[in-house]
């Protein structure tokens, strides 16, 4: 696959007024508050509320991405987070799953509603379900999610007996996309595996918890400064990627005097915290092997900060395999794939740009370690392609 970006448009706003930020700066900027220059000291779930979540769609990969940050890291910690509802995994930016912290879910929740009903109104399930219906759909769901644990299918089958004249599926994916709904546990789990059930956030945190989370949610603005703190300094269009929403200009002149302001090589406006780190350009950067969907290399209209132009391929793990990119001094310059055979896992990284020899040794001793982490009481191989 050939890696694209959206470069910057009028919608940025050029100016020439503002400090200039090179892609290189933009680059270590985004890998200090990603937490991927170094490995830090800190707990778990600091972590992923630093990060405004993690991306969850494989149950793995919020584990891949804090072993990335975090030194030590025990998959355990998470684990036990997930069980003690201190984390939740829920469809939230761009209508993805995230791992968030249980504060973030109820305020991020909320914000994303447009996103997720207007995600839905763009699949053929909406147009299979009559307008005067949706209303009785979703308050039926929700009741029947805050008894019990199900699958889609299984919503689907229990809300057809109610609602005959409407498919299993499309009662399944409405209430899930609109209602707001958690993958309970054992889903998520390290080293676990489980059906993708789901249940109302509601009863899965509590009422009490979820009443004063709402009370103590902040708005746009408030999320606006959170994404800015960990992604940038951005563009508005670069916090619309991230998560979904349209319009955010406005809350970026609601802000005022909130922001600080640069200009990216191309003239566009980018918008930051006060006090957000600004590395220098020359600042080492470690190879990291980051796995896929991390919201480092997603939450961009335009990812050169990250990718680095070439055609990047992306391999495929298979059966208990994971995939990623891999970063060479702070670019995205190989995709990567650890494949299971037997007793044997072979990590094969396929080079779209070449690593200097000088980076190698960096990148065989990181691969290790990530084996270590995936496959600790197998054969390793690593090949580089």
């Amino acid at each position: 696959m050939t890696a694209r970006w959206c470069s910057c448009t009028a919608a940025d706003r050029p100016v020439t007024a503002h400090p200039l930020l090179s892609t290189r700066q933009l680059n270590r900027a985004t890998l200090r508050r990603q937490l991927l220059l170094e490995r830090v000291r800190m707990p778990a779930l600091a972590a992923v509320d630093q990060l405004v979540g993690l991306q969850a769609q494989v149950p793995d990969v919020p584990y891949l991405a804090l072993w990335l940050r975090l030194e030590p890291f025990d998959p355990g910690e998470l684990a036990d987070l997930l069980r003690q509802r201190a984390v939740v995994r829920m469809a939230l930016m761009r209508a993805t799953l995230h791992l968030v912290s249980a504060r973030d879910a109820v305020g991020l929740r909320s914000l994303m509603d447009p996103v997720l009903q207007r995600t839905f109104t763009g699949t053929t399930w909406s147009k299979k379900i009559p307008a005067a219906d949706v209303a009785d759909v979703l308050r039926a769901g929700a009741e029947l999610l805050d008894r019990e644990h199900l699958t889609r299918a299984a919503l689907g089958r229990r809300l057809h007996e109610r609602f005959p004249h409407v498919d299993p599926e499309t009662l399944g994916m409405l209430v899930t996309y609109r209602v707001p709904t958690v993958q309970p546990t054992p889903r998520g789990l390290w080293g676990r595996s489980g059906q993708a059930t789901w249940t109302t956030l509601r009863s899965w945190l509590g009422a009490d918890q979820v009443d004063r989370a709402t009370a103590d949610s902040g708005g746009a603005g408030d999320t606006m400064l959170h994404f800015l703190a960990a992604y940038g300094p951005a563009t508005v269009r670069d916090v619309q990627a991230w998560c979904g929403l349209t319009r955010l200009a406005a809350v970026a002149d609601q802000l005022g005097g909130r922001l600080r302001r640069f200009r990216t090589e191309d003239g566009a406006e980018l918008l930051d915290v006060p006090d957000g780190a600004l590395p220098e350009p020359d600042v080492p950067a470690p190879p990291r092997f980051v796995p896929e969907y991390d919201n480092a290399l997603l939450a961009y209209a335009d990812r050169r900060r990250v990718v680095a132009d070439a055609a990047h391929e992306w391999l495929q793990g298979g059966p208990g395999g994971y995939v990623g990119s891999l970063l060479v001094d702070g670019f995205v310059s190989a995709t990567w794939a650890a494949r299971r055979a037997g007793s044997k896992v072979t990590l094969e990284i396929r080079r779209s740009l070449p690593i200097p020899r000088e980076h190698l040794d960096a990148v065989l001793d990181e691969a290790g370690r990530l084996l270590t982490l995936v496959a600790p009481h197998a054969e390793h191989d690593v090949r580089l392609t």
